[in-house]
């Protein structure tokens, strides 16, 4: 297994819209993707563009994730970090079949099967005592991709 890019850090909010004023205000961000909500993971969710990720596609993004009712996981998250925070972080990877397998085969709690994320590709998470505490999303994404 190979550290591919770092894609994304999903922060958990609990509010989307006053993240955004915070990412435009605070920390100069120029490009904020709309928020779109993903029902089957029970979020919405929202992309601000680093500096490097500016039409470029290659830069690290920050992934804003707010719970939508129902949601559990984001939810309990809140609860215990009620301005929210880093929730996750996700890592590139050409074959995500063949990543589930080496991280099962390392020991790794893989959390489900590989699933289309935010980004209309398949992922899964590692569970964060298996990857020193820090929640992991593998993401597949190809070489024409740009990634």
């Amino acid at each position: 297994m190979k550290l591919g890019r770092l894609n994304h850090i999903g922060v958990a909010t609990p509010s989307i819209a006053d993240s955004i004023i915070f990412y435009r205000d605070v920390m100069g961000a120029t490009t904020i993707h709309d928020p779109f909500d993903l029902p089957d993971q029970g979020v919405k969710v929202c992309f601000v563009d680093t500096p490097g990720a500016e039409g470029a596609m290659n830069g690290t993004q920050i992934e804003l994730i707010e719970p939508l009712p129902g949601n559990a996981s984001i939810a309990a998250f809140l609860e215990k970090n009620p301005a929210g925070g880093q929730h996750h972080v996700c890592y590139e990877v050409p074959d995500i079949h063949a990543a589930k397998a080496e991280f099962e085969a390392m020991g790794k709690r893989v959390l489900g099967e590989p699933r289309i994320g935010a980004h209309g590709t398949l992922i899964f998470f590692v569970h964060p005592k298996d990857m020193q505490g820090v929640l992991t999303e593998i993401m597949e994404v190809s070489a024409q991709d740009g990634h």
